[in-house]
């Protein structure tokens, strides 16, 4: 393969994750042998003294090595996909990633598919050579993600223990407050922001709803938080950089117990240190400490703000229909509503949220069809879907494959393949070694040394193999219990005739409305995806 390539265009991949920053300063007190110019000047001399091109330098600087998205990694990625780059070099596999299964899919696969030379420097793994330590880089990987796993417990070990002192561990305070200049683990009053606050408890109290609050704040141009802390718009924060308050926020506000001086910590935790989405914590779970800093209000007036908000909510309770809260719309994707039924004709319709909050400002439309219609068209789709699923003949003519499943066990099989060779070669290793020890071909102590060496190896490499293996139980396992599991909520839904909304959550992530009443379902279940994609492109 070197010789179809005349020249190697390179792409130097490098990455420092805060985490590494905390360790190597621990360490010598200042950021040496892993910062980003000490990988960049150590890359650039490889390139460099091997004549190769040097295309450009990726920095991912303060990204975990636990997932993949990363900017500069997605930036190079793309490069390589437009035929720029053919080789890609960094100092070592974690700095590629720490994610094994990922890591092994880029390295094994998807470089390789793309006729790309991978350059791990300090560990020897370079794709296109046939070289032992291309056969040990599977074993690495799982070594970077075990130290990023044992990592994630210590630090979330630190901050609970941090938390129970009643100690400030979040990232973006609280409008209202800020970080302690001279303690950033303490919680002090933001002049700037503590007005706004002041205002949304005052209108409260005077018995002022949550909506009329908003509007008032629009009304008023009251800054809201991304405005007065000019953070960069995004996906999520979009409307509030335009200065557009919404009742989320409002009852947020008026409902965190933060604000009567107790700390409230640990309401929402990630769900695993690989994936960056968080969960929310049952009330039990939150971890509280009283009095910690300045009061915004005291608790006997925010008690009695939070029966008049559970009060409010109550008296505007409706009828709880099929889709509630599946619904979204595809233009803007903000949450469609149901509406109640009309007075006039006694039917109901959809509308879309954004429309509804900002109808004024021609944000979006209304998406205004019947909800009977829609909840009647989705349900017969279902039903065609779900039958189709439980077909077992319809099934074994379809061939059910995920990329990313298959190549994660993939990468798994040729892991533990590679072990068994080796461990095999080991042995065969002791045997030979054992019959020269009797020949009189090696002494006794060289026997003795290369023999105990052999066998720290084995136990190593056996260790491994029971790790791959768990981790090919725990898959399959996995994969099995999740068919189970959808194929008897499936069934529940064919044995109703009104299917009721709990089996639609469990079944459904969410519906997206289109403005000319197409409509995009996406299943909680990898099974029904695929019986989903062949129905609609059938």
């Amino acid at each position: 393969m070197l010789n179809l390539i005349k020249k190697f265009v390179v792409a130097i991949y490098i990455r420092l994750s805060q985490e590494d920053e905390k360790e190597l300063k621990n360490r010598n007190g200042t950021i040496d042998s892993e910062s980003v110019i000490n990988q960049r000047t150590l890359l650039t001399k490889y390139v460099n003294d091997n004549g190769y091109i040097l295309y450009k330098v990726y920095i991912d600087d303060g990204y975990t090595g636990t997932n993949f998205d990363r900017p500069a990694f997605k930036e190079m990625i793309k490069d390589i996909e437009a035929g720029k780059v053919n080789m890609v070099v960094t100092k070592d596999l974690s700095r590629l990633g720490r994610d094994y299964i990922e890591t092994g899919k880029y390295v094994e696969k998807w470089f390789p598919s793309h006729n790309v030379r991978y350059v791990s420097l300090l560990d020897g793994v370079d794709t296109f050579l046939d070289t032992n330590n291309n056969e040990i880089a599977p074993f690495k990987a799982i070594i970077n993600d075990m130290y990023s796993r044992d990592n994630s417990k210590k630090i979330r070990a630190a901050l609970h223990s941090m938390q129970d002192d009643g100690k400030w561990v979040g990232g973006c305070t609280p409008l209202g407050y800020m970080q302690d200049p001279k303690d950033k683990n303490h919680l002090v009053i933001n002049e700037e922001e503590a007005p706004i606050v002041r205002k949304i408890f005052k209108w409260a109290g005077e018995g002022m709803s949550t909506y009329h609050i908003r509007e008032r704040l629009i009304a008023e141009k009251v800054p809201t938080a991304q405005m007065l802390r000019n953070r960069r718009p995004t996906k999520r924060n979009s409307d509030a950089s335009k200065g557009l308050w919404s009742t989320k926020t409002v009852q947020g506000i008026l409902t965190n117990q933060l604000y009567t001086g107790d700390m409230v910590q640990n309401r929402r935790s990630r769900i695993s240190y690989k994936i960056r989405k968080v969960a929310h914590n049952s009330k039990e779970d939150w971890k509280i400490v009283r009095d910690t800093h300045e009061a915004f209000i005291d608790r006997r007036e925010f008690d009695r703000i939070q029966k008049v908000i559970a009060s409010s909510n109550r008296s505007t309770k409706k009828v709880i229909r099929c889709l509630d809260g599946l619904l979204y719309c595809y233009e803007c994707k903000h949450r469609i509503t149901i509406n109640s039924p009309r007075k006039t004709d006694g039917k109901t319709y959809i509308t879309c949220n954004y429309y509804r909050l900002y109808s004024k400002l021609g944000l979006c439309t209304s998406h205004g069809f019947n909800y009977d219609l829609l909840e009647e068209s989705i349900l017969d789709v279902c039903r065609e879907i779900f039958k189709n699923c439980l077909d077992k003949d319809y099934l074994k003519n379809k061939v059910i494959s995920n990329s990313d499943s298959t190549a994660k066990l993939a990468n798994l099989n040729n892991a533990k393949l590679k072990l068994e060779t080796l461990i095999k070669k080991s042995y065969d290793n002791l045997d030979k070694m054992y019959l020269d020890n009797i020949e009189g071909k090696i002494d006794d102590s060289m026997y003795n040394r290369l023999s105990n060496k052999i066998k720290l190896e084995i136990e190593s490499n056996e260790d491994k193999l029971k790790i791959i293996e768990e981790q090919l139980n725990n898959s399959d396992n996995l994969e099995e219990e999740n068919n189970t599991k959808c194929d008897s909520i499936v069934k529940k839904f064919l044995e109703m005739e009104e299917p009721s909304r709990d089996i639609m959550m469990r079944l459904i992530n969410k519906i997206e409305v289109h403005n000319d009443k197409t409509i995009d379902i996406y299943f909680n279940f990898k099974k029904l995806n695929f019986f989903k994609d062949l129905y609609y492109h059938n």
